[in-house]
Parts: structure tokens; sequence; C-alpha cells
């Protein structure tokens, strides 16, 4: 296959007729068709192939989106007209959609080839993608490793170049986690950049559609073209329209702040050097570093728990065998119907964030958990604005630790639920962060670094972010 580092040089070969888009679409479902043991794919569309001839004459004649032969990957939770869609769940198995989501149909418009849904934790619940009725995914680098999730299956077609790119969701870090495990950038935009119409709903309040790439580039040209306003979902917001590829170079010097509260005990020696010697020359080039604060930061993984599990019992109550998805066949009254078909649909994981959702909200502890746990959301969201008011840019790790083993923590869920501490505030405050491909450590597993910035304030994450990655 021949090589390319970013959606324009690839752009250029197809417009100079040295790559031909049909062979270079095949030669990837040829290599997801040898990756197989990855388990990154759900689903692959063969209709990609008649895209690609449709869309290689537009390209001849000018005539192309700006996205024209992207080939572009699309995380199982989202929608496609006549696509199935499980979200990786046995209560959706063999349910098509009827429509199209916004963000996937604006890649469509812009000549964008979709190659099929990727594997993820069943609707978006976990950390390590080991949670999809369609069996885990493996990471890449080390097949005995996760690597991570839930958008997993996302990073990995990304990480071994399945495709160019792909679509993920993040919830409490489920775009940036598995492309820190993966090695690649994975962008969570502010909350409200990009419609949710079409996106099977986990935490209303918290999820967000994002890219996978391999550079910063690439992670910008799709940013420019899935967000903005959409009159189909009333949570999608107004904002500045930024032309975010071609404002990347920039001379600008940050000021970046480094939180105490994220490097401290937990974190991984190794990541810790690894970011600490970004810092060093981001110094040396002129960006200030500032030690800044957030103390409510410890409270971040309850908070989210609390106010995500219930927001996914109360999504997730419309799956009871009487609409659509799976139906128990055990089903001698109609309360039955709705327990066996939950009971035998929903996976292990799910069961577990739904009772707990549940229980969270019921009427002897709403005052004690869910309505406290609004409070605190209020309060860590003003610790981060004051941090804003000095800084720009707000610098951590991704994760506390690389990818770990298969089934390590599988019967630990709160061991589980932490390998999120550095990402899930984020959501809590509906900011923008990106994860950033920094290194390995000495078993040669990726190493991640999170940028942060204050809402809407994508472009200042993507310019110090092609700053590091030329570093």
């Amino acid at each position: 296959m021949l090589q390319y580092k970013n959606h324009f040089q690839k752009l250029e070969l197809l417009r100079a007729n040295k790559l031909s888009l049909k062979k270079n679409v095949q030669d990837f479902l040829t290599s997801i068709a040898k990756s197989k043991n990855l388990n990154a794919f759900n689903f692959v569309f063969e209709d990609c192939l008649d895209n690609a001839e449709i869309i290689q004459k537009k390209i001849i004649t000018g005539e192309a989106g700006k996205l024209a032969g992207m080939v572009i990957a699309i995380k199982d939770v989202l929608s496609i007209k006549d696509k199935p869609l499980t979200c990786s769940s046995k209560i959706l198995g063999n349910f098509n959609s009827i429509y199209t989501a916004t963000a996937v149909q604006k890649l469509i418009n812009q000549d964008a080839i979709i190659i099929g849904k990727t594997n993820c934790d069943e609707f978006a619940m976990g950390s390590s993608n080991e949670n999809s009725a369609f069996g885990p995914v493996l990471n890449p680098h080390d097949n005995s490793k996760v690597p991570g999730g839930s958008s997993g299956g996302s990073a990995v077609s990304v990480a071994a170049k399945l495709c160019d790119a792909a679509l993920g969701t993040d919830t409490g870090g489920s775009i940036r986690q598995p492309a820190a495990f993966c090695g690649v950038f994975g962008l969570k935009p502010t909350y409200g950049k990009v419609s949710r119409f079409g996106l099977t709903a986990y935490g209303s309040s918290f999820d967000t559609i994002g890219p996978f790439s391999n550079s910063v580039e690439d992670t910008a040209l799709i940013l420019e073209v899935i967000s903005g306003k959409d009159e189909k979902d009333s949570t999608s917001a107004e904002s500045e329209k930024i032309n975010y590829s071609n404002s990347l170079t920039t001379d600008k010097k940050f000021k970046i702040g480094i939180p105490k509260e994220f490097f401290g005990a937990g974190l991984n020696q190794e990541i810790n050097v690894a970011i600490h010697n970004i810092l060093n020359k981001l110094k040396s080039e002129g960006h200030e570093i500032i030690d800044v604060s957030l103390p409510l930061s410890e409270y971040s993984i309850p908070t989210y728990y609390i106010l995500a599990t219930a927001e996914a019992s109360s999504n997730l109550a419309r799956y009871d065998g009487a609409h659509f998805g799976f139906r128990s066949k055990d089903t001698p009254n109609l309360k039955e119907l709705y327990t066996n078909s939950r009971t035998e649909g929903f996976g292990k994981e799910v069961k577990r964030r739904i009772m707990l959702g549940t229980y969270v909200l019921s009427a002897g502890y709403y005052d004690a958990y869910y309505n406290k746990a609004q409070k605190v959301r209020r309060l860590l969201k003003e610790s981060y604005d004051k941090v804003f008011k000095n800084v720009e840019i707000i610098l951590t790790p991704t994760t506390p630790t690389t990818a770990f083993n298969l089934g390590e923590k599988s019967n630990d869920p709160l061991e589980m639920y932490l390998t999120d501490i550095y990402t899930t505030s984020a959501n809590l405050v509906g900011i923008p962060g990106m994860n950033i491909p920094v290194g390995f450590d000495n078993k040669k597993m990726p190493i991640g670094m999170q940028l942060m910035a204050n809402q809407f304030n994508e472009i200042a994450i993507l310019q110090l972010g092609k700053v590091i990655s030329e570093l």
C-alpha cells in the first residue's frame, strides 16, 4: 500500500493518479480480513468499493468534497441507514437503522468512504472493550493487552491501519483512553460541538462524538466537517465556524497548566517521565509551564459514575423486548417479557450500571447521591473555569498506566473504573480533550498525554498538539 502521512497527501496522490482509490479501499478490506484476530470490526461494508469508483471520478473532475477518498470506520453505536446498529449488544441483534446519524452523514456528504462498523463495549459501557457481545478487541501492539474502551474497535482500526480514520464516542474517556492505549490521536470535542442525533444514548449530558486518526491534520479536518449546530439535536450548540485544518501552524506561545493532582500516587513512572520530557522541550521553545491545582479532581470518578449510570438507567429503559430488538421466547406474561428480555439481552456490565443508576435515582437515595453529585459537578466546572482564567491549556496524563492485560481488571469494577480517573472530569464539565501519543514504555506499549482547553477552544488543543507531534 502506498504510504501517506495524512489525508492531504493522500488527496494529492489521488489527484495525480498515482493512487487508485478502489485499490486503496481493497487493500484496507484485505488488511481487515487478515487482522480478524483483533476483532476490531463488527461489520464490514463491501459496497464501499462501488463508492470508491464514484468518488475517484469526482476527484478527477474536481467535484469532490474535502474528505474525498478518506476511508473511515464508524463505532457501532452510530446509526447508518439500512446498516446494522447493534451497540455490540445481543439485545439489538439483527436491528438495522432507518436513518443516518448527522455526524456520519456529514462525512458522507464530503465524500468520505465508510468501510464498516467497529466493535465497542456494549452500549459504550466499559474501559477495556471486553464487554462486547462480539467478544473482546485485542490491542494491535500486543494481543495479550486490552485496547481500551469503550471505542476500542475504532482505536484499533486506526492504529492497525485498517482505515484512515474512525469515529468514536466519549462519555467518560472512551475516545481518549483507547487512543492512549493504542498510540493514536483521539479528540473529544466540547459537549454540543458535534450533533448527537443518531447516536445511541448512554449518558445524554456526557456523550460526545469525535475522531481517531494518525495525525493532528486529519483530526482537525474531521472535526471541521462534523461540528456545527443541528436542528435535530436540541443539545447541539451554535459555535464559531473555524477552518481547523488551515489554522494549525502558529508561532503562538501557550500558557500550559500542570495540575499537581494528576501527577501523584497511582501514575506510572514511565508515563510521568515521558510527559515531563515533553514539558521540558515545550519550555525550551518558549511556552510557559504553570503549576495549577484542581483540588476536586478526586471526586470526578464517583460523581461521573453516579450521574452517568443514572442517565443510562433511563436511556436503556426502552429496550424491553416489546418495541424492537431481542425478545425472550420464555414470556408467559408482559412482566416476564420485560424481565427475561432484558436479563438475556444485556451483558453483565450494562446490568451493573442500570442497577446502580436506578438505585441512585430511587426515592430514598436521590438527594443523598444524585442531587449531591450534580452539586459536585457544578463545583468542578467552577474549578476548571478558575484555572482557565490563567492558562489556555491543561496538560495531564491520559491514563494512569499503559494498556493492561486482558482479564486483569474484569472482576474488579472499581479498579476498572479508576482507569478513567484522568478523563472523566472533561466530560463532567463539558470541555474538549485530546490524546496525543508521546512514545512507548519499556514493554513497547504506547504512552498517551492529554490536552484540555476551555469550552469551544479546540483550536488551541489542535495547535499545541501539532507543536508536540513535531518535537
